[in-house]
């Protein structure tokens, strides 16, 4: 077992370069030898399981890369190019906003704040689905399903 291991990490410093092998731990690393023989992993020759690790190790930088990305839409500094519309809702009751400076947080994480004076909304609705749109300019309007009227806001958080 100890060849093993000696062999895989050897083989996965290889492939993966050391950056790597500080970010993953390999399966042997994981698990005991009592978890890694009952996963019958210690069938495996030395490169079938420096390939699963490999893999294993691919998966999780993947994951990782995927976790970090963060929806930085309406964010004015924002270097997405999806500006697409956010579709998200409102958790607990919602009663509109009273024009500048109102702050919307949403399910999502996001707040946002209108900085539209004449825009008003008064409604008392539960659990309601939010549009945020993209307009010209880098501008954005917020708008509540079944509701026609649209602040414009910017993004706080």
């Amino acid at each position: 077992m100890r060849r093993l291991l000696i062999t895989t990490l050897v083989l996965f410093s290889l492939l993966g370069g050391t950056a790597l092998a500080q970010q993953f731990s390999t399966l042997e690393e994981r698990m005991t030898e009592a978890e890694f023989k009952a996963a019958g992993l210690d069938k495996l020759s030395a490169e079938e399981l420096a390939q699963l690790n490999a893999w294993l190790a691919g998966k999780v930088s993947s994951g990782a890369a995927t976790a970090q990305m963060e929806d930085r839409r309406g964010f004015p500094t924002s270097t997405t190019t999806d500006n697409g519309t956010i579709v998200t809702s409102f958790t607990g009751e919602f009663r509109g906003w009273d024009g500048k400076g109102s702050r919307i947080r949403l399910a999502n994480g996001q707040v946002w704040e209108v900085t539209d004076s004449t825009s008003k909304l008064k409604v008392l609705v539960n659990d309601p689905t939010v549009f945020i749109e993209p307009g010209i300019l880098g501008s954005w309007y917020l708008r509540v399903d079944g509701y026609n009227t649209r602040a414009r806001v910017k993004r706080i958080r």
